[in-house]
């Protein structure tokens, strides 16, 4: 049975309650959350190993929790790179809410943690709706998909602080036109930036991994117009946004 509005906005309403509170605990003790968001079979669980694996070798502290109805496949994969990695399992459930990620970091995330990566569930629908008390909202989609995905689900791509393009090796061989992508991209989320990735080569790799260090150490990220909640962020004490980061890489970005 659907929800009422009425509800549905009272469930919101106390979600984002709990994802101010969670995020700005976590800002306190230096933590940015990443949350990305994608259809199944994009590629986010492989781009996000990558990423895991590459801060590791750089010397982030970094985690993450991914999510998913059933299986702990997923984990397993992720960890390989090295991170602290924990499955959480909704139990049917097509969304993450900030309850269930705070009640899976309580006793787990190292205090010296950095970068938290949260892998949600593939759906580009409820997920949208979903604050997790994240600083940066990533999300994947798949050249497989169609150029018009951002025109079907203008919540998901209109609350992206950062779009990403996955599997861009298969762009050709799918049709995909990459130029009216960016187009229906940017009428949803005027002014995003749109990353091209690809697992195989580890294009994209390093400038998303990028993106989530800069924010985590004070940039100011983009303003997308339907975001949850206004997702403000305050850079640890003696960070400064105009200098680099402790793990930035003079390597050029993919």
């Amino acid at each position: 049975m659907c929800q009422s509005a009425d509800v549905k906005q009272a469930v919101l309403a106390k979600n984002d309650g709990l994802a101010t509170a969670l995020r700005d605990d976590l800002t306190r003790r230096g933590v940015t959350v990443v949350n990305l968001l994608s259809s199944p079979g994009s590629g986010k669980t492989e781009l996000l190993g990558l990423v895991l694996a590459r801060a590791v070798r750089r010397g982030v502290p970094v985690a993450a929790l991914t999510a998913d109805l059933a299986t702990e496949n997923d984990a397993r994969r992720l960890a390989r790179s090295g991170a602290l990695v924990k499955q959480l399992l909704t139990d049917g459930l097509c969304h993450l809410e900030a309850r269930q990620v705070r009640g899976h970091l309580d006793g787990w995330l190292p205090e010296d943690n950095e970068l938290l990566f949260v892998e949600n569930v593939g759906n580009l629908v409820c997920p949208a709706s979903y604050d997790l008390g994240e600083t940066l909202r990533i999300v994947l989609m798949a050249v497989t998909e169609g150029e018009d995905k951002p025109l079907k689900y203008p919540t998901a791509f209109g609350s992206a602080h950062l779009v990403v393009v996955t599997k861009t090796d298969l762009a050709e061989a799918a049709g995909f036109d990459e130029a009216a992508f960016r187009s229906h991209v940017h009428r949803v989320n005027p002014g995003v930036e749109i990353v091209r990735s690809c697992a195989r080569t580890g294009d994209g790799v390093d400038t998303v991994l990028e993106r989530a260090l800069a924010v985590r150490y004070g940039a100011p990220e983009h303003r997308p117009p339907l975001a949850p909640q206004s997702q403000g962020h305050t850079h640890e004490p003696g960070a400064d946004p105009g200098h680099p980061h402790p793990h930035a890489t003079s390597a050029p970005a993919t």
